[in-house]
């Protein structure tokens, strides 16, 4: 199949689709910072400090389909062979090679100059994460077990870029939540390719080979387990009380439960998975529990 690098002209749709906006959804962990310090006395922080948050998020935004897009044009071989990932728009020859590089080239430089406008913190963690990122896309997402620390440690430094925006404190229990949450999702993923896709014959990166179906039951049991039981404790934890005022944030640790459970449900039973930033905007039972804990959160906050 052609891959489209003597093409001139790329179709504006294919261009969008290649941009992969539907993961964007991951960058809503950049409000985390801003949400928690709101009902926090010891930091002034208020509702119009939120502008900052959203243009961080897009800044992130812009990186991530920069590297999208790298990362699809080095994968175009072998996407071709997934049953999948070939209707990409690069590897189906919908967007040329040639344009995904220049727009990933202008992407990433006006990413990293909004960033340093907005506060040069944060382009040093967007740096940091595009370093990672282009690690990962050249070998590291080979590595078995490594490859979903990187993908977890992007949401990280995710949470950190809210954090280091508004110059705010962030608590460490938040920064676990995020990593050992970001496994859970990135464990899931793989035992989608390893084991439905395995079945209909699609070529596996060296990575899967090394996966076993047992042993990332085992994990996603162990990382679910510990992210709720984390959760928990930042809820309750006496620094958290004495934070907010409060120790009513344990009212969100069954929205926590059922959304862990709703997608373990989601894995297991309907064989999905795959596709975490899909299943988040589709799904109705886990949309109604994400805005059920929103608006626990929030109500907890403004009022404690």
């Amino acid at each position: 199949m052609n891959d489209g690098a003597n093409r001139s002209v790329s179709s504006p749709f294919a261009i969008i689709r290649a941009l992969r906006p539907a993961q964007w959804t991951k960058n809503a962990v950049v409000f985390a910072a801003f949400l928690f310090a709101l009902g926090d006395p010891q930091q002034e922080i208020g509702l119009a400090h939120g502008w900052l948050v959203l243009m961080a998020a897009l800044c992130f935004c812009l990186l991530s389909s920069a590297v999208y897009l790298l990362n699809d044009v080095r994968d175009r071989e072998l996407d071709r062979l997934h049953p999948t990932k070939k209707l990409r728009p690069i590897a189906a020859g919908a967007v040329s090679v040639q344009a995904a590089l220049v727009l990933a080239a202008v992407l990433a430089t006006l990413a990293l100059l909004a960033a340093f406008w907005i506060q040069p913190a944060l382009a040093h963690v967007l740096i940091a994460y595009a370093v990672i990122q282009l690690l990962y896309s050249l070998g590291l997402k080979r590595v078995a077990l490594l490859d979903v620390f990187v993908i977890a440690g992007g949401f990280v430094l995710r949470a950190l870029a809210g954090a280091v925006t508004l110059e705010v404190e962030i608590s460490p229990w938040l920064l676990l939540c995020t990593l050992l949450l970001a496994l859970f999702l990135a464990l899931c993923k793989r035992r989608h390719e390893k084991v439905v896709l395995a079945n209909l014959g699609a070529s596996a990166r060296d990575s899967m080979r090394a996966y076993d179906e047992r042993l990332l039951d085992q994990l996603i049991a162990i990382v679910s387990a510990a992210t709720i039981v984390c959760y928990a404790l930042y809820t309750l934890w006496p620094d958290t009380v004495a934070k907010f005022g409060t120790a009513k944030l344990g009212f969100t640790i069954p929205f926590v439960l059922f959304g862990i459970f709703r997608y373990l449900d989601l894995v297991y039973r309907h064989d999905k998975g795959g596709e975490p930033e899909k299943i988040l905007l589709t799904d109705g039972p886990l949309l109604i529990d994400l805005a059920l804990y929103g608006l626990c959160v929030a109500v907890v906050i403004f009022l404690s």
